[in-house]
C-alpha cells in the first residue's frame, strides 16, 4: 500500500486472522522477545517461545510484545525510531523513501514519537543493506542520529539477540491513538488497522541493491575517469551519454517513468547541462513515453521533482542493474563491461 492510498472497507476478522496478519509482518526471533511493565516502564527480555498466545496477550493489552527483528543476518522488517513528537521528520523520511520507490509506513510509538517501518519479502533481506539504505535516507533528511532497529548487521557471540523494538497495536494503548499506523498526510490513525496491514507492500532486496549502487553507498566510483567506448558502433561518447540513456531519450519508455526520469536527469547533470535545460529535455522526452496499462505520462511536476533530486546531490551510480535500465542495455557499453 502506497502512503497516498487508503485501505478499503471494513471487514470483520476473527482472532486467528488478526494473529496471522500480525505475525506475517512482524516476524523475527521466535525463541525470545522483549516486554515491559506499562506502569513503571521497566523493560526486560523474556527467553521463551513466541507463540500465538504471546501475540494475543499483546493485542489484548495484557503484556507488551517486543520484537527482535534480526535473524542471523537477515530481516523481514526495519524501523527508524523518531523519539520526538514533531511529525515532520518521519513524514519527510517517507517522502524521501518514496522517491526511491521504497514504501515506508508511520506508526505512533508508545510514548511521544513515531516509528517508520519498511517491510521486506518473506525470505528476508540482508540487514546490512537495509540499514545502509535507511541510514542514507536519514542523512538526506538531516536526522542521522535517529535510531535504527535492528541496531546490528548480524548476530554473533557479542550480539546473540540484538535489540528489541516494541511492536505496534498494543491493546492498552490503541484506544489512546498510540502504537497505531497513521495516514502520513493527516496523521490520523487508519480506522481499520487490519485492513491497512493487509495492504502493506513488501520491498525486494534488488531495490536495496539499486539504491546502494545509485548512491555509491558500498564503493567509491570515479566518474571523471575516462571510460572506453566504441564510437564506430555508436558508443555512448557520441553524445556524452551511455547507450542506455541515448535509447531512453530517443524512444521514450513504457514503464518505470519516475525512475527513468531520475536516472536520465543524473546523466544530464553529469554531462554538464544546466538544471533548466535538463528539465526542458526531460519534458520533451516524456512526450515520447507510452505507458502501459492505461497509465498517464509522467506529469511536469514529477519531472521537476525528479530532476531536483538528481541535481541536489552527487549521485554516482549508473543504474546498470535497475529494471528501468536493463531493457536499454547494449553489449558495447563500457560501463557494464
Amino acid at each position: 500500500m502506497r502512503p497516498d492510498e487508503k485501505p478499503k472497507g471494513r471487514k470483520v476478522r476473527n482472532t486467528s486472522e488478526k494473529i496471522r496478519i500480525f505475525r506475517n509482518l512482524f516476524s523475527g526471533l521466535t525463541n525470545v522477545y522483549g516486554t515491559y511493565d506499562p506502569v513503571t516502564g521497566h523493560a526486560w527480555q523474556a527467553k521463551e517461545a513466541v507463540t500465538n498466545d504471546t501475540i494475543l496477550a499483546h493485542l489484548k493489552g495484557k503484556r507488551p510484545y517486543g520484537l527482535y527483528l534480526l535473524n542471523g543476518d537477515r530481516i523481514t522488517a526495519i524501523a527508524a525510531d523518531f523519539d520526538n513528537s514533531d511529525p515532520f521528520p518521519p513524514v519527510e523520511f517517507i517522502n524521501t523513501a518514496q522517491h526511491y520507490d521504497l514504501l515506508a509506513y508511520i506508526e505512533t510509538s508508545k510514548s511521544k514519537g513515531f516509528h517508520v517501518w519498511i517491510f521486506f519479502n518473506k525470505s528476508g533481506v540482508k540487514a546490512f543493506k537495509a540499514r545502509m539504505v535507511v541510514k542514507h535516507i536519514l542523512e538526506e533528511i538531516e536526522y542521522p542520529q535517529t535510531e535504527i532497529f535492528p541496531k546490528q548487521d548480524f548476530l554473533n557471540n557479542q550480539a546473540s539477540f540484538g535489540n528489541f523494538i516494541n511492536a505496534p497495536l498494543f491493546g492498552a494503548l490503541v484506544p489512546l491513538g498510540k502504537t497505531v499506523f497513521v495516514d502520513p498526510h493527516t496523521l490520523d490513525p487508519y480506522p481499520d488497522q487490519w485492513a491497512f496491514l493487509e495492504t502493506v507492500e513488501r520491498v525486494e532486496e534488488k531495490l536495496l541493491d539499486e539504491i546502494i549502487e545509485l548512491n555509491d553507498l558500498s564503493f567509491t566510483q570515479t566518474p571523471s575517469t575516462p571510460l572506453r567506448g566504441n564510437s564506430e558502433n555508436g558508443g555512448w561518447n557520441r553524445f556524452g551519454l551511455p547507450i542506455c540513456a541515448q535509447k531512453m531519450l530517443q524512444n521514450g519508455v513504457s514503464q518505470y517513468q519516475r525512475v527513468s526520469c531520475f536516472r536520465l536527469a543524473v546523466h544530464l547533470k553529469r554531462l554538464g547541462l544546466p538544471y533548466d535545460v535538463a528539465v526542458a529535455a526531460l519534458q520533451a522526452w516524456s512526450l515520447k513515453n507510452q505507458p502501459r496499462h492505461g497509465k498517464q505520462i509522467i506529469a511536469e511536476h514529477e519531472i521537476i521533482d525528479q530532476t531536483s533530486y538528481a541535481f541536489g546531490k552527487d549521485y554516482r551510480g549508473y543504474g546498470c542493474n535497475s529494471e528501468a535500465v536493463v531493457p536499454f542495455c547494449h553489449s558495447d557499453c563500457p560501463i557494464g563491461a
